[in-house]
């Protein structure tokens, strides 16, 4: 009987998953390129992680290459380089989340507060436009800003201060790293926040003024709080990305006389892999990202779930 009920009830459950699928089907003919391209991009080429655990032969090719079991992994973890990278990579990227994940959400709330649509519609699409510009324009815009001769030193000699090399000292390229981008990605960062706001109920800010609420107590007693689901999500989705530091900026960005402070993982698996063609222990150097950026993931959701509840978190 307990069998009889267990098939009736996958029948129902797969009539239910049929009728769904009928009902929401223009939806989900949406979403279908969207998942082949995952499925091509993303999925089919994990199979190439097997050359983490071989020693490629290019003619043998990736079947044919024998098995080395964790010998790529020994090799990094015992390789003193290996720490100073991933030391880069994580204050790097820890940077950028501290300084960085606020601003969107900041500067939301400022352009809502604008009164002037036409105003704040041209603020909102000229913040939007370095997100487009590649890092190879906007790497080169920034290192000639920052060069001996560029407008930031011209300024500090015009105020009688000694010209410096940014761009060749240890002690700001990290800073240069964080603050450039911040300022490429703000505001594309901020479209999510932006749609939040607007989805937020007006019948709220009316009643709180109404009971005397100002600018300030409208912002912190009902925007941030309203806002609160949107940043918890974005801020797990941001812990996947917590040991790629950004290997488009860093790699036309930086030179020989930093690289102790800004070589990070992946220009360390790109010289080691294309450069040197180690990519065998290339491969094993990205796997290992890979993982520590998906317990993270399952981490922080989990404490974002256990703190504030379900719809706080992804799943």
């Amino acid at each position: 009987m307990a069998g009889h009920h267990g098939i009736v009830s996958r029948f129902a459950g797969g009539s239910g998953l049929r009728k769904r699928l009928i009902q929401y089907r223009v939806l989900y003919f949406m979403l279908l390129p969207g998942i082949v391209y995952f499925i091509i991009f993303h999925y089919i080429p994990m199979y190439g992680v097997t050359l983490a655990f071989k020693d490629f032969i290019i003619k043998e090719g990736i079947l044919g290459s024998p098995w080395v079991g964790s010998k790529h992994f020994e090799k990094a973890f015992t390789d003193p380089s290996f720490y100073q990278i991933l030391k880069n990579t994580l204050l790097i990227s820890i940077y950028k989340l501290i300084f960085g994940f606020p601003v969107p959400i900041i500067f939301a709330i400022l352009v809502n507060e604008v009164s002037s649509l036409r105003f704040r519609k041209a603020v909102q699409t000229a913040s939007y436009l370095p997100h487009f510009i590649s890092w190879v324009v906007m790497g080169g815009i920034f290192i000639m800003i920052f060069s001996f001769d560029g407008p930031i030193n011209e300024l500090i000699k015009l105020f009688g201060g000694n010209p410096v090399l940014f761009m060749a000292d240890e002690r700001y390229f990290r800073s240069l790293l964080v603050i450039t981008d911040i300022f490429k990605g703000f505001g594309w960062g901020s479209i999510i926040y932006f749609a939040a706001i607007s989805g937020i109920d007006p019948q709220l800010y009316e009643a709180a003024v109404i009971d005397g609420a100002g600018r300030w107590k409208r912002t912190t007693m009902i925007t941030l709080p309203m806002l609160v689901p949107v940043m918890a999500i974005m801020l797990i989705l941001s812990m996947s990305n917590i040991l790629d530091a950004g290997f488009d900026q860093i790699f036309n960005m930086y030179n020989p006389s930093v690289l102790n402070v800004s070589d990070i993982i992946d220009t360390y698996v790109y010289r080691k892999g294309l450069v040197e063609m180690q990519y065998s222990y290339s491969s094993a150097v990205g796997l290992f990202k890979s993982v520590i950026a998906l317990i993270l993931v399952l981490v922080v959701n989990r404490i974002v779930r256990t703190v504030g509840g379900r719809e706080y978190a992804l799943w």
